[in-house]
């Protein structure tokens, strides 16, 4: 990420909190809550899902840009958050997407407050536990090999994936402190809410489980099962993506988010 893009990026207040945000396009109302790794304004991902939809995306706090309090450090302190976030909108209701880490912030959401959301799009989702107490469902990627995680993370590592030994400063240090956040979150349990699963079944709205068919840090099988405890939801394989779509399959997610926000 260069300096001249970096300053592209909006502030959003929200509470004590001081959220960087990207906020682009016009027409129907979207929120997007990113995964493992922050958008820039510029992100093929963002630019093309703004051709037809309004985009709002914020920086969760501690990622990117975004304050973080020192007493604000659960997957509970994220939800109320978005929660007064949601709650502040203009839009009556929104479209909600999230990747990854944000997918599980996102179905907390529409458990909880489905009132202000219109449609839920989850893609590679984590969040919840299927497996028994010995079964990893999703990555350690905190205690796994780096070489393992950037295979398992991508279809084409070698394509995608992000090369840390050419990055300016500016982006390795905003690498690190996503790192430290995500792991200050997703620590214990592992990447999971351990109650979520129950509560998926109260989502009423029209949701869209999009997977990476490549994923490695969680499988489509799991993907699959996510869906399968939301009623009525679709799921929806991306081909040549693997746990991050929107980065390595940007337009192709993109557009079938829009098609399913036309619906």
């Amino acid at each position: 990420m260069t300096e001249a893009t970096s300053l592209r990026f909006d502030r959003l207040a929200v509470r004590d909190i001081d959220l960087e945000v990207i906020r682009r396009g016009e027409g129907p109302a979207v929120v997007f809550l990113h995964g493992f790794y922050t958008l820039d304004p510029d992100s093929p991902f963002i630019e093309r899902l703004s051709r037809g939809a309004s985009v709002l995306a914020p920086s969760h706090p501690g990622f990117g840009g975004s304050t973080r309090p020192d007493d604000f450090e659960t997957i509970y302190d994220l939800v109320h958050l978005y929660r007064a976030l949601l709650d502040g909108l203009p839009d009556e209701k929104v479209t909600l997407v999230g990747a990854s880490f944000g997918g599980w912030l996102a179905a907390e959401l529409a458990a909880s407050c489905p009132h202000r959301l219109a449609r839920l799009v989850l893609v590679d989702a984590l969040g919840i536990k299927l497996g028994d107490r010995e079964t990893a469902d999703v990555l350690d990627i905190f205690n796994s090999h780096p070489d393992t995680v950037r295979r398992l993370s991508w279809h084409d590592p070698q394509r995608a994936a992000p090369d840390f030994d050419a990055l300016p400063d500016e982006a390795l240090t905003r690498h690190a402190r996503n790192w430290e956040a995500l792991s200050l979150y997703g620590w214990e349990p592992y990447m999971y809410n351990p109650r979520l699963k129950r509560w998926l079944g109260r989502i009423a709205l029209p949701t869209l489980v999009a997977w990476g068919a490549s994923d490695g840090v969680v499988k489509p099988s799991y993907g699959r099962a996510y869906a399968s405890l939301i009623p009525g939801a679709r799921f929806d394989l991306v081909e040549a993506a693997g746990h991050h779509p929107e980065l390595e399959r940007p337009e192709v997610l993109a557009d079938r988010i829009l098609e399913f926000v036309a619906r």
